[in-house]
């Protein structure tokens, strides 16, 4: 019994040695030019073939850019086919597209692959580049001669189309203009308000700023420091004073030098030291202060008014 199960072991061993020999035996690899022979200048491939069982792992050599003097231009990318006939095999290739730039014969050599147990070599292989033949007794001319290209309006509407549509763009867009320009309804002429004199403008001001109802609403302080800031204004404008920076004492001093009637230095007074009272000593004036307030700014306004010159008296042309 023991003989019998040794007897098997052995077989068992010695068959699979075989299947993998058998196995091993199906990896083959080639290198092969597509032309063994060409022109200086022409190209040619070099195509490395891996002929191994599906699912196996192989290496392809790396090739970089050249093999000696031989240039390679491109490579390419590794292609794996199945065999319909066998299931079980797989073919791999992998291009490389080479030139050579000196006449000469090349060896290209040989090439390692590798799989998880084993190595396998190409053949190496010989390329001729060869020159053109020359025959000087003949006069120069072209290699080939010159093409006709035909060239037709859509050619070149292809090759400028950019150009017709920002053209076109353009004319429709100076169109557009145009037709609105000559289109468009006529407006009525605009009419020059005539300019209103300060003293109207600042009243108007006043007058505005009595009818918002302020005091009468709580919002003394706001009533007087709109007040003032009306003032302040109008003694810039009619008086050339920087009324908005200075103090009541300040402005006081300034209007010294101009021409002003005590009664309305007066009126000017009691405005402004009352708004002074109110906005920082919290004074609560009475109504009928608030409304005098109001009644001598606008006399103030009135009374000290910058009249027009009178129209100067033009010499009628003789006819």
């Amino acid at each position: 019994m023991k003989r019998y199960f040794s007897y098997t072991l052995i077989l068992t061993l010695f068959l699979a040695c075989l299947a993998g020999t058998s196995r091993a035996q199906y990896v083959q690899v080639e290198a092969a030019l597509a032309k063994v022979s060409i022109p200086i200048g022409d190209q040619t491939v070099l195509q490395f073939t891996a002929h191994i069982p599906t699912k196996s792992n192989i290496s392809f050599p790396q090739l970089v850019d050249s093999i000696g003097k031989i240039q390679i231009v491109k490579v390419g990318k590794l292609d794996t086919i199945i065999d319909k006939n066998k299931p079980n095999d797989e073919t791999i290739t992998q291009n490389y597209t080479v030139t050579g730039f000196e006449a000469g014969a090349y060896r290209i050599p040989q090439y390692t692959f590798k799989t998880d147990t084993a190595s396998y070599t190409t053949d190496s292989l010989l390329l001729q580049v060869t020159t053109l033949k020359i025959d000087t007794t003949k006069a120069i001319y072209d290699i080939k001669q010159p093409l006709l290209v035909s060239y037709t309006f859509w050619d070149w509407l292809r090759d400028h189309w950019v150009w017709v549509v920002v053209t076109l763009a353009l004319i429709l867009l100076a169109v557009g203009i145009t037709y609105y320009l000559k289109t468009r309804p006529k407006g009525e002429p605009v009419k020059n308000e005539p300019i209103l004199p300060l003293h109207v403008i600042v009243t108007n001001k006043l007058i505005a700023l009595r009818n918002k109802n302020l005091w009468q609403q709580g919002e003394v302080k706001l009533y007087y420091i709109e007040l003032t800031d009306v003032l302040r204004d109008y003694l810039e404008k009619r008086y050339n004073i920087q009324a908005h920076e200075q103090t009541t004492d300040e402005i006081f001093s300034v209007l010294r030098y101009k021409e002003l009637k005590q009664a309305d230095r007066d009126k000017l007074r009691q405005v402004l030291v009352l708004a002074d009272l109110v906005k920082f000593a919290k004074e609560n004036p009475s109504a009928i202060e608030n409304e005098q307030s109001m009644d001598n700014a606008i006399d103030f306004v009135i009374q000290t008014k910058l009249e027009a010159p009178a129209p100067e008296n033009k010499e009628e042309l003789p006819k």
